[in-house]
């Protein structure tokens, strides 16, 4: 049962935003490191995360039962009662704020309302009726970082800035790969997608696009002086081969196969830029 609410949280997502909320929080510190702000940030942000993820969960069980993906989770099975589940996701959200008052700042705590407002009561419920909710999804995923940034900066500063507009960018990509691999299932789901809405060709090109404007934020955050040519040179590298494989998307015939590459490599994308923002912020 404990395996159950704890996959019930989402921890691949949880393990993903809080990598993200490190580097924030590295980038803010410039060497001057506090472990016990750094742990209390995690813990407390991980919580509301959890919460975030449960309630999710909540609202797509009924659209859950149609995904081979997401048929077997614990609430589409009835594993865990609805019931239980707003409660789990409640004393999650609570205990995340919580501790996220007890040792950050004000700024913190609200940006993290913020997000978990607009992934739960915007984005989830969204989702079912509109593309552009994808958008709004990835607004949510680039506040963990900067979440992470205030509460060492205390304050929403250009490095902020740059850091949630890089993760807005990385995000649409990474998600419409998703969308793009795993198309039959959303609309067997009903939720709409822009593959399904407006064609595969049309989600390749916003790909491109918005992995060129990537390229130009990550450059920013050296341009103003936040981090160093180790970062320029590695996020160069990874940057431009997911930009090279996009473009090849457009010689390609089998959409799901280069859908699922640009999938992983995304992640390789955001775990070095975050590594490389952790190790070379100034």
């Amino acid at each position: 049962m404990i395996k159950t609410y704890y996959l019930l949280t989402k921890p691949g997502i949880i393990m993903g935003n809080l990598i993200t909320t490190a580097s924030g929080f590295l980038l803010a510190s410039k060497g001057s490191f506090d472990p016990w702000l750094f742990l209390a940030t995690l813990i407390g942000l991980g919580s509301v995360i959890a919460s975030a993820c449960v309630f999710n969960n909540y609202i797509d069980r009924e659209s859950d039962k149609k995904m081979a993906r997401t048929k077997n989770r614990a609430l589409p099975r009835g594993l865990v009662s609805s019931k239980k589940a707003i409660v789990f996701a409640s004393f999650l959200g609570m205990l995340g704020a919580i501790v996220l008052s007890l040792y950050t700042n004000f700024l913190s705590v609200a940006l993290a309302g913020i997000g978990f407002f607009i992934y739960v009561g915007c984005y989830s419920l969204w989702k079912h009726h509109s593309r552009s909710a994808t958008l709004v999804g990835s607004i949510a995923g680039a506040v963990p970082p900067v979440v992470g940034y205030c509460a060492v900066s205390g304050r929403f500063d250009a490095g902020a800035t740059l850091f949630f507009l890089i993760l807005v960018l990385w995000q649409m990509p990474h998600f419409f790969a998703i969308a793009m691999y795993r198309l039959h299932e959303y609309e067997n789901a009903g939720v709409p997608t822009l593959p399904s809405e407006r064609g595969i060709s049309t989600t390749k090109r916003h790909m491109l696009l918005y992995i060129v404007a990537f390229l130009m934020a990550c450059a920013l955050l050296i341009a103003f002086g936040y981090t160093g040519i180790s970062y320029l040179v590695v996020v160069s590298i990874l940057g431009l081969s997911w930009l090279a494989l996009s473009i090849q998307g457009f010689r390609r015939e089998d959409h799901v196969v280069w859908a699922r590459s640009m999938f992983r490599l995304s992640l390789v994308v955001i775990m070095g830029l975050s590594l490389m923002i952790s190790l070379d912020a100034r």
